[in-house]
């Protein structure tokens, strides 16, 4: 039986995170996330793909093929978020569930709440637990198909 496989993807400039106030963003790069995603993919009977990109249009061409090999995306667009209506038509046409994370902790910094403009094309936004919101979105996603 072929394993179900999901995308993760990372905008930009979160390869940046280490660098970051260790309260809001907590412990670790980038790179260490992927990492633990993976893992718990594995424990999870799941295949994660993990890719960042700097670039608006890069992760725009990533998602217009997602649906050709995955069953879901996890996306932390970064800034993008805020303000890319482009991203967001590209996260709908996909046709396939896409949920957005953000990992600051919003108790650490309260007068900065998070804005999106691609949250109404997810089906679902997880943020404010740091880097475990990558993992809570992958669980959501893969239970999401469990059920179908």
């Amino acid at each position: 039986m072929k394993k179900r496989k999901f995308l993760v993807v990372s905008g930009p400039n979160l390869n940046l995170l280490g660098t970051r106030k260790t309260s809001i963003y907590g412990q670790g790069s980038l790179e260490d996330i992927h990492q633990g995603l993976k893992l718990s993919a594995a424990d999870l009977q799941v295949e994660v793909e993990c890719v960042q990109f700097n670039a608006e249009g890069s992760i725009i061409d990533c998602l217009q093929n997602a649906p050709n090999e995955f069953e879901g995306v996890v996306i932390n667009a970064g800034a993008l978020a805020h303000y890319s209506y482009a991203l967001r038509s590209a996260i709908g046409a996909m046709l396939i569930p896409c949920v957005e994370v953000f990992i600051s902790n919003v108790h650490t910094r309260e007068e900065f709440r998070h804005q999106s403009v691609i949250a109404p094309v997810c089906v679902g936004v997880i943020g404010g637990f740091g880097k475990k919101s990558y993992l809570l979105a992958l669980e959501a996603l893969v239970n999401l198909g469990a059920e179908q």
